[in-house]
């Protein structure tokens, strides 16, 4: 690949930073944003913007990096065991979005690119990513928006590829201890480089102007939904879900911390406040109990 194609990559990474931002201050004009630059002593470095004590989000994270390494982790070698221990590139942008509203869902999404070689020099690279989301409480028009347009991101490219991707999400985002999942899901997709650069850079430029396009909407409709202490009890215990996945089972959190990331930009994932309760049961026929029995299991939400 040319040097053109990652400076590309880079130059659009960089505006998908800028257009979550935009998102946020449209839609919460009270959110408060601190920047850091850094560099990373091994090489490369980043842009951390953390969104803050705003009306309706609580916390976000909007992160862009682009860090080099002697050695690939494992995290990110383990499908491609030939490369272990290879020099690599790492760039993209990780977005997550914790909301005070329990009402409005909290979104992830993340973008990324990787380079490396073999061991005669040849270039080796290849795109994942995807968005997924995490209701408190659920609505299926909702539900179906985030997935239609999920569906909508991935068709130019292959009709077959909105399934393949939601299913591969699924099963990622999943508490396997608690036989549980994270959420409603999305799409969830790694080592994309088939059909060449070009067509994979454009399914990934899909995939991030979708997120905020399937967001938006959703932040829009239910950030003024009236809450009382009881939903923000059920989403603060709810939030413990994410830090478990997020700590045990997520591997750009994982990669991050195994390559020597920064850590700050790393584990700002993670909620403000948490909550958890020993046993917790929701009551029968409540909001709390359909989210776990209609919006968690496995749901086909638009006709793939």
């Amino acid at each position: 690949m040319l040097e053109s194609d990652k400076n590309s990559v880079l130059q659009y990474f960089s505006s998908l930073q800028d257009s979550v931002g935009k998102l946020l201050n449209f839609e919460d004009c009270e959110i408060q944003l601190k920047e850091d630059k850094w560099d990373r002593p091994k090489g490369g470095g980043g842009r951390s913007r953390v969104y803050e004590k705003g009306k309706y989000i609580e916390r976000a994270g909007v992160n862009f990096s682009h860090v080099k390494g002697e050695a690939l982790p494992a995290t990110a070698s383990e499908r491609r065991p030939e490369l272990a221990g290879s020099p690599y590139e790492a760039m993209g942008v990780s977005v997550i979005i914790h909301p005070k509203n329990p009402y409005i869902p909290t979104s992830h999404a993340n973008v990324r690119f990787f380079l490396s070689s073999k061991e005669d020099g040849s270039p080796v690279w290849w795109f994942g990513g995807g968005f997924d989301l995490t209701p408190y409480y659920g609505f299926e028009e909702d539900a179906v928006h985030w997935h239609r347009t999920a569906k909508a991101a991935c068709d130019p490219f292959g009709t077959e590829l909105y399934r393949k991707y939601k299913i591969w999400c699924d099963d990622y985002f999943y508490l396997k201890h608690r036989k549980e999942a994270r959420g409603i899901g999305g799409l969830f997709f790694d080592d994309l480089n088939e059909g060449g650069f070009r067509r994979c850079f454009d399914l990934i430029r899909s995939v991030g102007d979708g997120y905020v396009t399937a967001y938006q909407p959703i932040l829009a409709k239910r950030k003024n939904e009236p809450f009382g202490k009881r939903e923000r009890a059920f989403q603060l215990y709810r939030r413990g879900r994410y830090v478990e996945f997020n700590l045990v089972y997520d591997r750009g959190t994982l990669f991050g911390l195994q390559s020597g990331g920064r850590t700050e930009s790393i584990l700002v994932s993670m909620p403000p406040v948490v909550n958890w309760e020993y046993d917790w049961k929701p009551e029968s026929g409540s909001k709390e109990e359909e989210l776990y029995k209609k919006f968690l299991p496995p749901t086909k939400w638009v006709d793939d």
